[in-house]
């Protein structure tokens, strides 16, 4: 199923796949809503979660960010691609999407998948319940065991950092600042091989 399911993300083109993630995150969203308007007694529970004026959001989500990019950054260095390859989908995604495009996309991500998997799941059912279906959501990661390790471990830590906290905007704000750099970067990265080949 899994190979079959890479098989035709690779075919898509980068309309293709960026319109399938918007869809994606679209079904997610509704799934968050059917789901928290069944589980919480009030919408008034829910909104408990969201606190603007917590200093934390930018001391504890900037932190974690900082802390996950300079782990994977040193992961991307010294092992090998083929372990953290996610088969060139997201390059194949990012790689054109300008700047603030890119704001926009990881952004819709890091709210809608924390809505879901950190203010529904993890509220009723617990950490490892959400970190396990976090991990399953991402199914393209499963026949990649580091990707799957650095999914779950990722998801279970942002779930520690709520249990903590208990406002979702710092686990939205860490999650966007991951997303949003390992984005940016493949499209830095693929402007730099432009401009090489052009001086080539």
């Amino acid at each position: 199923m899994v190979s079959k399911q890479e098989e035709i993300v690779k075919q898509l083109t980068e309309k293709q796949l960026l319109f399938h993630l918007y869809m994606t995150q679209l079904l997610l969203m509704i799934l968050a809503l059917i789901i928290g308007f069944i589980l919480f007694d009030s919408w008034g529970e829910f909104t408990q979660l969201w606190d603007l004026k917590d200093v934390k959001i930018i001391t504890w989500g900037a932190s974690f960010a900082f802390f996950v990019i300079i782990i994977d950054l040193f992961i991307m260095k010294f092992v090998p691609k083929h372990l953290y390859d996610d088969g060139g989908i997201n390059e194949k995604m990012f790689r054109r999407l300008p700047y603030g495009h890119i704001l926009i996309v990881t952004m819709i991500i890091s709210v809608t998948e924390e809505i879901l998997f950190r203010g529904v799941l993890q509220v009723h059912s617990g950490i490892w319940i959400a970190s396990l279906i976090f991990a399953l959501a991402h199914i393209r990661y499963l026949r990649k065991w580091l990707l799957l390790i650095t999914v779950v471990v990722l998801s279970f830590m942002l779930g520690v950092m709520f249990e903590v906290t208990n406002n979702i905007i710092i686990t939205i704000f860490a999650h966007f600042l991951i997303d949003l750099f390992f984005a940016s970067k493949i499209r830095f990265d693929y402007l730099q091989s432009r401009r090489g080949e052009k001086y080539e």
